[in-house]
């Protein structure tokens, strides 16, 4: 997943702001307990999720995939003490686990957990979002996307990881999963409404800033 050679990687870790105790906690409940560990964002994107969380402002964040929360609080950074991080997961088998590290926290004040498809959650949604971060089923994300757009205010930002896929987007016969990726930055790419950049942070991540309504 990590596209960096490992030793910048570490190098980068190395001269990054430490994580605090509980994510240092969720990093190794993760990689001890819990399927697919890989799939958390970890010690230097959780850092870069931070300080755009803080250099945004956003008064209301919007998560797709929580996984085991460790993303979710280093969004929730950023947050003012009146604002709120609404994230979703379908995975109902570690809600318990995740809701424990909320729980734990004062930032988990913050935080809204919902659990179920969040094709049918984001519909019934009614706030206004500052700040998107889609990180979820790889075959949805333009589905994901087409969602949130309009619930996205004007001049507001969208995050979406993974838009490396593990350096696959340069293979020149892609499978399922990098072919929704490819579709995906194609979308973005050429949509008028937003402006984009692709960040090489770990496995990719997709910065957009809407720019029109």
């Amino acid at each position: 997943m990590d596209i960096l050679n490992e030793s910048i990687q570490q190098y980068a870790e190395l001269h990054t702001s430490r994580e605090s105790e509980l994510l240092k906690k969720i990093d190794r409940d993760t990689h001890a307990k819990v399927m697919m560990p890989r799939m958390l964002s970890g010690h230097l994107q959780g850092k870069v999720l931070s300080m755009l969380s803080y250099m945004i402002k956003p008064k209301t964040i919007l998560e797709i995939g929580t996984y085991t929360g460790y993303s979710a609080l280093c969004l929730a950074e950023g947050l003012p003490q009146d604002g709120k991080l609404i994230t979703l997961d379908i995975n109902e088998e570690l809600e318990e686990r995740v809701r424990g590290y909320f729980d734990s926290t004062d930032l988990g004040k913050k935080i809204e957990y919902k659990i179920g498809d969040a094709a049918t959650i984001i519909p019934t949604l009614n706030e206004t979002f500052d700040l998107v971060f889609i990180d979820a089923d790889k075959e949805r994300y333009s589905f994901y996307f087409d969602l949130v757009i309009s619930k996205v205010s004007a001049g507001g930002f969208i995050l979406a990881d993974n838009v490396l896929w593990s350096g696959k987007v340069l293979d020149k016969k892609p499978d399922k999963d990098t072919r929704a990726i490819l579709e995906f930055n194609k979308k973005i790419q050429d949509d008028p409404r937003i402006e984009n950049v692709l960040l090489p942070i770990r496995d990719g991540i997709m910065l957009m800033r809407k720019v029109s309504l």
